[in-house]
């Protein structure tokens, strides 16, 4: 088994109270509404939204992939951190045991927020990882990022 990590980050214009509320205390309720074409929804197999929560979610049509179940490593509010694995679905592609990703959301100089995320894939045997996966799951989680900017600035009572 290897483990690769990728990081990588999203600048936003929204203050980072109100991009950590939006993105991961209400994510579960927002992502859908905002991005229905990526997740279509997400339900909790076990706990409620702490760590060690199990959630099913199952993405939108058209999507590459059926349904993941996440696993909630750790949510720290007060420093603004979260972390959860991918431990079952159709986007492990039967070449990685989890994927772990930790996003960090820092104040920017200007107001906003820096959403800092860290990728660790866990390979099973020798495989690989290709680059053009990774620039894609990137490119997805900005889009995700920025959508999520785009209705904050749009409904500014929202959070």
């Amino acid at each position: 088994m290897g483990v690769f990590t990728y990081e990588y980050e999203v600048v936003t214009s929204i203050p980072l109270a109100k991009m950590f509320k939006a993105c991961v205390l209400d994510g579960d309720k927002l992502i859908p509404k905002v991005v229905p074409q990526a997740f279509k929804s997400v339900e909790y197999i076990e706990g409620n939204g702490e760590p060690e929560s199990i959630k099913k979610v199952t993405f939108g049509e058209g999507y590459q992939f059926k349904y993941a179940k996440q696993k909630i490593e750790s949510l720290d509010k007060e420093n603004f951190v979260y972390s959860y694995s991918i431990i079952e679905g159709d986007a492990l592609l039967n070449t990685l045991e989890k994927i772990t990703y930790e996003t960090k959301l820092e104040p920017s100089a200007t107001g906003g927020s820096i959403c800092k995320t860290t990728s660790k894939y866990y390979t099973i045997g020798d495989f690989e990882l290709k680059e053009k996966g990774i620039k894609a799951g990137k490119e997805k989680t900005s889009g995700m990022f920025k959508a999520i900017e785009a209705y904050l600035l749009a409904n500014p009572d929202a959070y």
